[in-house]
């Protein structure tokens, strides 16, 4: 499967064209790899969202077989490895 489109399917990010951008703008990692949208993923990948405000590392534990997973099943497909939030520089 895709990257743009795991990262939909498993609401990691809420649209596709959301996630073709950040990887197209190199916030997102596959096996500490810049990845492109077309990025083809497979069980045991790692990916690492660096976001502007979070950054998010999850292992990708089964590729979904449709284009919807329910909310509760989230965790048969994916592991949150680590989660942090970046804090503001603004203030």
């Amino acid at each position: 499967m895709r990257l743009d489109k795991f990262l939909k399917v498993t609401q990691l990010i809420k649209r596709r064209s959301v996630a073709q951008e950040a990887s197209k703008e190199g916030f997102i990692y596959v096996n500490n790899k810049k990845a492109k949208p077309s990025t083809a993923l497979k069980q045991g990948d790692i990916i690492l969202l660096d976001m502007w405000n979070y950054k998010k590392e999850v292992e990708i534990l089964k590729i979904p077989e449709k284009n919807t997973i329910k909310k509760q099943d989230l965790d048969n497909y994916i592991r949150v490895l680590n989660y942090e939030t970046k804090k503001s520089e603004l203030i």
